[in-house]
Formats: structure tokens, C-alpha cells, sequence
């Protein structure tokens, strides 16, 4: 049935609206009303919030016994840092909210070309400082050590390049890393330099090189594309925690994530990279009709548990 599914998925990208390259607000629209034409679940509690300034969506599922999570995962949407919003990303995050029993912090950090470069990775770091602060104990005014241990970072495409360019800042900075990170097809290369930008071209039903080219401009601006903070295959990515890279065959980003997970691997980071062949851009997103997602996901639930035991134990 994988075929059929695969095929089934190809046909529901290639059909729409959806012009990564095109006019920002219009996009903005379409990339909305596509990510949240069906509704939740019923038991997905989503709370607005603030954190360090920054607005923030909490995302939760309900459970008939109240417990605490067994974690945070603060949460990175994707959109080419042009769409999108926490939001868009609020189905696959509850999914693997449910699956992990973790709570979800997603991050709705500002977009290009209204505010470009630095301004999605200051958000993200004033969000992960304000988590880290929150969970130090406040008795009699002392603080203890906040326990990382129970935080992990995910991101989806651009939100996966943010989240690794949040890592290097937060260890450059000095601040305790998470117990883990799940990066989804990591938008890791503004250059765009990754050889499947062009060997990709024909079998991606998503996008187009131009289309991606156009929206690095917004983001980048007058900076430098080569910009470790901006691409972080090029970062020096010494310390960062437990790594879970997942990527499609049919992707222009392909490169992106393989070249990644080859700069951790040889910065001593553990590191685990899954490349799923036939699937385009996110597929874990449609875990519901493609086996493939679904099975992704479960490798996702399990690497998170292994990785918030292990930094506890």
C-alpha cells in the first residue's frame, strides 16, 4: 500500500495553491488554509502564551488522568522563515505530543522579509533562556540548576535549522543544552549549495529551487548566506546533545540533512540520521495516511525517551 500512499501524497502536492515563492501574504494564506483545513483532535488543548517576550503556542493533549509531562519540547514551525506560524505546525506537534506524553512550547518567532536575520534566532533563544529560567527552583531566592534533562528541541525545515542554529548559540552563550533535538528535513543551507537542489528537482512535488532562492533573500537580507547562525552546515557543532535527523529521498533539502548529520558525526555528536526514500518534504506530517510517516514517528517517540532517560539517570 506504500506505493499507492506515496503516489496519493505526490498528487496532493503537485495540485496545490501553495507558491512557496510567490507574493509572502498572499502565501501566508494558502500556506495556512492548507496546514489547518481539518480540524484537531478533540483532546488537543492549544493555550497562547508568552515566554521571554516571545508569543508562544502550548500544545497539549487532555488525558482522563491529570499527570505532569514527562517533558517540554519547545517547538519550531517551518515556512522557509517567511510562513507559517505555530499553528500550521499544531497537528504534527500534537501527534508527537500524544505519542511522547510530552508537552509542546511552539515558538511563533518572527518572519521575513519583515524581520529578517537575526531576528527568528534572537526569538528562539529568548524562549529557551525563559524555559531554562523557569524551571530553577525559587526557594528563599536561591537558584539550583535547571534540569535540561526533561527539555528537547524540534523543528520542522526552516524551524529545523533554527533549532540547530539555537543549539550552537545556546552553547556559544553558555547555557545548558537540551537532552536531545529532532530536526525534519532541516533547511540547514541558505547558499543552497547541496547538489539535490538539482538532482532532486524532478521528483520533489513541493518546491522549486527558484521558489526557495527567492525566500533565503527574505530571510538573509544584507547578511551572509554562509553564516554558520544563518546555515548551520557550516557551524562548528562541538557539544550539542543526542541528534535525530529524518529526511525524505524526494527532496531538494536532501543534502541539507546528510550534510548536516555528517558535520555532527564528525564533531563527536551523537547522531542519527534516517533517510526514508520516495517521501517528499515533512512526510511525518501525514503520518495518518502513509506508513511511512507513521513509522517515523515512532522512531521520533523513541528517541526522545531514550534521550530524556539517559540525561536522567
Amino acid at each position: 500500500m506504500t506505493q499507492q500512499q506515496r503516489e496519493a501524497l505526490d498528487t496532493i502536492f503537485r495540485n496545490g495553491a501553495l507558491d512557496i515563492g510567490g507574493d509572502p501574504a498572499v502565501q501566508r494564506e494558502v500556506f495556512t488554509g492548507m496546514l489547518t483545513s481539518r480540524p484537531l483532535p478533540d483532546d488537543v488543548i492549544l493555550t497562547p502564551s508568552v515566554i521571554g517576550g516571545v508569543p508562544v503556542l502550548e500544545v497539549e493533549v487532555e488525558v482522563e488522568v491529570e499527570v505532569e509531562p514527562v517533558g517540554t519540547l519547545l517547538w519550531f514551525h517551518g515556512g522557509f522563515y517567511v510562513l507559517g506560524s505555530p499553528r500550521t505546525s499544531a497537528a504534527l506537534a500534537s501527534d508527537v505530543a500524544r505519542r511522547t506524553g510530552m508537552k509542546v512550547i511552539s515558538v511563533d518567532y518572527r518572519l521575513a522579509p519583515e524581520h529578517p536575520y537575526p531576528a527568528a534566532l534572537d526569538d528562539a533563544v529568548a524562549v529557551y533562556r525563559a524555559i531554562l529560567a523557569s524551571a530553577e527552583g525559587r526557594n528563599s531566592g536561591r537558584d539550583v540548576v535547571p534540569d535540561p534533562g526533561r527539555i528537547a528541541v524540534v523543528g520542522e525545515s526552516a524551524g529545523a535549522g533554527l533549532a540547530a542554529a539555537l543549539l550552537v548559540a545556546a552553547r556559544d552563550q553558555g547555557l545548558a543544552m537540551p537532552a536531545a533535538a529532532v530536526l525534519f528535513s532541516p533547511y540547514a543551507d541558505l547558499t543552497l549549495s547541496g547538489d539535490s537542489m538539482k538532482t532532486k528537482a524532478d521528483v520533489d512535488p513541493s518546491f522549486t529551487a527558484e521558489a526557495i532562492a527567492r525566500r533565503a533573500v527574505d530571510y538573509v537580507a544584507d547578511a551572509d548566506p554562509a553564516d554558520p547562525s544563518i546555515s548551520p552546515v557550516f557551524a562548528d557543532l562541538r557539544g550539542l546533545p543526542p541528534l535525530l535527523i529524518q529526511v525524505g529521498t524526494h527532496e531538494l533539502l536532501l543534502d541539507d540533512a546528510v550534510r548536516l548529520a555528517a558535520r555532527a558525526a564528525a564533531a563527536d555528536v551523537p547522531v542519527s540520521l534516517e533517510v526514508t526514500p520516495g517521501v517528499p518534504h515533512l512526510f511525518q506530517a501525514f503520518a495518518a495516511m502513509l506508513d511511512e510517516g507513521d513509522a517515523a514517528l515512532v522512531r521520533v517517540a523513541e528517541f526522545l525517551a531514550a534521550s530524556l532517560v539517559a540525561t536522567r539517570s
